[in-house]
């Protein structure tokens, strides 16, 4: 969650090799191609140099870390040339392999094959018992010494989202971790939902009764506030309090606590009509750094808040949803198109379930939630606490018109397929990219990567860097959530997360794609269906 980034791009990477190598750019980009993975790039062309000038630098630790923050804070004119000779720099003194992790370092893509679970689990290794009481049993059940310790270090990185505060709490012992308390203006990963595809799987998955509420098209805002200051993150841990004053300057008056952390979803609203906007329309409100006052004026938002972790001191992660909503109840002083709470129904029946999900749908919501009344909150996790349940959109035949020679061990493949319809003269209109839905190992079910890949080399028509065109034969069938108007795509619109369905080419031709018109209907279909 800290703001600051490294702020490096892959050009500006491959004009350092060229500065420390002496090596063209276009050269460079070749062998980028060929591994997809900058790092092994510099690790074989500075191994190279090395080897032909047998030049040899020591380079510490202490430089490397000098060079990457001075990158992190440099804004400016200038910017991009002084980032190309830090860097540089350090590459001209670096041993092959230390170019590879120079390299990813500054690009944010070590590419190490280490997660979240496997930092966790080596802090319990380290700090909490010996190799005996961490092993799994024959039956493949955690001991009781690890699942506890392993319960321990992952509750304190949920209240941390900081690895290094954990490490450093561990190595004091036990206590020290126990004393990891969940902090305001420290944000935490957002709870996650399932999909489920009816009420009835929705019912089982949570149990009976349960609390249903509306899903909304905006996007997830954290609330942090204490004695009168108040910041606001997005579900990337992203501070945007800047960008939305109204919404901080609300919370300032209308809560009646000292501290507290709130969870809801922002939506944005036709100030005129009073009516909900799609998702994209107020997106742009999260980048903007200038005129905000004006873009809060055209673009308003409601926050629908839904859930509380945190109260005067309190930490409610433990506490039974019911009980924070409860909460809430008492503290927010709820405005209609400022802050409302989530409109919620409590019920075991299946027919007001259907009832309230239909009624939603035609309110202009995705779909609804339904949450489990017992449960805690859990950061980052699709536990099915809750789930959602929203409709499905009709597949559409799309072209692939174009594609992008993948990164590390997708570096021989093509993906991100770049898609098309047709509209009447027969032209072929682009309507999004779609890189998800095939399968990566031979022999699943579906078709893989690598089958796509065979396919479409002998119908590429043009190639730059590491996107290429393709001849329009490959139909493939395409699912998605959503249909947008997008002035990025030549169709005008686009898909909201295309998925790979299969491949049509052997029934259809690109003559018979689905058509623009057909598009059209879908999207104006889905409004009203709303």
């Amino acid at each position: 969650w800290d703001e600051r980034k490294i702020g490096v791009a892959a050009r500006i990477v491959i004009k350092a090799l060229n500065v420390a190598t002496g090596l063209e750019t276009e050269k460079i980009e070749d062998e980028w191609k060929k591994t997809g993975d900058l790092g092994k790039v510099a690790e074989n062309l500075i191994g190279k140099k090395k080897q032909s000038t047998l030049f040899s630098t020591d380079i510490t630790v202490e430089k490397v870390f000098e060079n990457l923050r001075k990158l992190a804070g440099m804004e400016g004119q200038g910017t991009v040339n002084n980032k190309i000779q830090l860097i540089a720099e350090l590459l001209t003194s670096a041993a092959a392999k230390e170019a590879k992790y120079i390299v990813r370092t500054c690009l944010e893509e070590l590419r190490v094959g280490v997660g979240e679970g496997s930092v966790r689990d080596a802090i319990v290794w380290e700090h909490f018992g010996d190799i005996e009481k961490i092993k799994e049993t024959k039956e493949g059940e955690l001991k009781g010494d690890y699942r506890k310790f392993l319960e321990k270090v992952q509750e304190a990185f949920d209240l941390t989202n900081d690895f290094g505060i954990v490490a450093q709490a561990a190595r004091q012992g036990e206590k020290e971790l126990e004393n990891i308390r969940l902090e305001v203006n420290r944000p935490i990963k957002v709870m996650l939902a399932q999909k489920v595809d009816d009420v009835d799987e929705a019912f089982e998955r949570v149990g009976k009764p349960c609390a249903i509420e509306c899903k909304y098209d905006g996007f997830r805002m954290q609330v942090h506030g204490r004695d009168g200051k108040v910041m606001i993150f997005t579900r990337r841990l992203e501070d945007v309090t800047a960008q939305f004053p109204e919404v901080a300057e609300f919370f300032r008056k209308n809560i009646r606590a000292r501290e507290f952390i709130l969870d809801g979803e922002a939506v944005g609203f036709d100030p005129k009509t009073k009516k909900y906007l799609p998702f994209q329309k107020v997106s742009q409100r999260i980048r903007r750094k200038y005129d905000i006052d004006k873009l809060a004026s055209q673009f308003p938002i409601e926050l629908n808040i839904f859930d509380i972790v945190y109260c005067d001191g309190k930490n409610l992660l433990r506490q039974d949803f019911s009980e924070r909503r409860k909460i809430l109840r008492k503290i927010l002083r709820e405005e209609k198109w400022k802050a409302v709470l989530a409109e919620q129904l409590v019920t075991d029946s299946k027919a007001k379930a259907q009832e309230f999900y239909e009624r939603t749908l035609k309110q202009g919501m995705e779909g609804v939630m339904f949450k489990k009344l017992d449960a805690p909150y859990k950061p980052g996790s699709r536990v099915g606490h809750m789930v959602k349940l929203k409709p499905v959109m009709e597949s559409l035949d799309v072209v692939i018109v174009g594609a992008e020679w993948g990164e590390g061990k997708r570096a021989t493949w093509l993906t991100s397929y770049a898609i098309a319809v047709r509209d009447e003269e027969g032209n072929l209109l682009e309507i999004g990219k779609v890189s998800t839905g095939l399968k990566e190992l031979e022999g699943e079910d579906g078709t893989t990567f690598s089958e796509m890949t065979v396919m479409l080399k002998p119908l590429i028509t043009a190639e730059k860097r590491k996107q290429v065109t393709v001849k329009p034969k490959i139909v493939i069938e395409v699912n998605y959530e959503e249909i947008q108007k997008s002035p990025t795509y030549s169709s005008g619109f686009a898909l909201r997360f295309p998925r790979f369905v299969r491949l049509r080419t052997e029934e259809k031709s690109a003559e018979d794609a689905s058509d623009i018109n057909f598009v059209e209907d879908l999207y104006y279909g889905q409004k009203k269906s709303k």
